[in-house]
């Protein structure tokens, strides 16, 4: 019982700050207005980590590097102490379970990428029906744009109807599954 509350709680704190330093990293990348109170809030709540991690990992191309690998590493934690929590003893083959947590945290980055993705995509969808002129749309078109352009050079809409997002969405869960299956079978690599 203990140990089902200290995992949900270090998942939910730590995958929050997570999914925090990853919408800030993909905000920059996409290079979403700087103004938005969004971007502001995640700044905010990740700066006192990032500014010290910005001295030891370089950015990269003009991307705060920092942001990503700090997203990585806490996916990391997450990953190994569910695992302690649960009894897995990692005394066996330390350096097996350590590149295993260190593939299994890359997975569950690449996972909560494509989450973002689909909820951006979603959310845009449904500001543009209900309220297209909301403060959020700036920054979900900015984010959206990339993914959706590519779709939208090669199918026109349909009376009107841009049906771009659908192919998006369908690509994303076709990548989750894939995902998915990876997942399995990185924690076979533990057994």
């Amino acid at each position: 019982m203990i140990n089902e509350i200290m995992i949900f709680l270090l998942k939910t704190i730590l995958g929050l700050f997570s999914l925090a330093l990853l919408l800030r990293f993909y905000f920059q990348l996409l290079r979403v207005p700087y103004y938005n109170n969004i971007v502001q809030f995640l700044i905010a709540v990740t700066d006192f980590i990032v500014r010290p991690a910005r001295r030891v990992i370089p950015g990269w191309r003009g991307l705060d590097m920092s942001t990503l690998v700090l997203a990585w590493l806490a996916e990391c934690v997450i990953v190994t102490s569910v695992y302690l929590y649960q009894g897995f003893d990692f005394g066996a083959n330390i350096l097996t379970a350590i590149g295993v947590m260190g593939l299994l945290g890359m997975i569950e980055i690449i996972k909560i990428t494509l989450y973002i993705v689909l909820f951006m995509i979603i959310a845009q969808a449904i500001i543009s029906w209900v309220n297209p002129f909301s403060p959020m749309a700036p920054l979900l078109n900015t984010f959206t744009q990339p993914f959706l352009s590519v779709f939208r050079r090669r199918i026109p809409p349909i009376a009107n109807v841009d049906l771009s997002p659908l192919f998006v969405l369908i690509i994303i869960q076709l990548l989750l599954m894939v995902v998915a299956g990876v997942h399995m079978e990185v924690r076979l690599m533990l057994d």
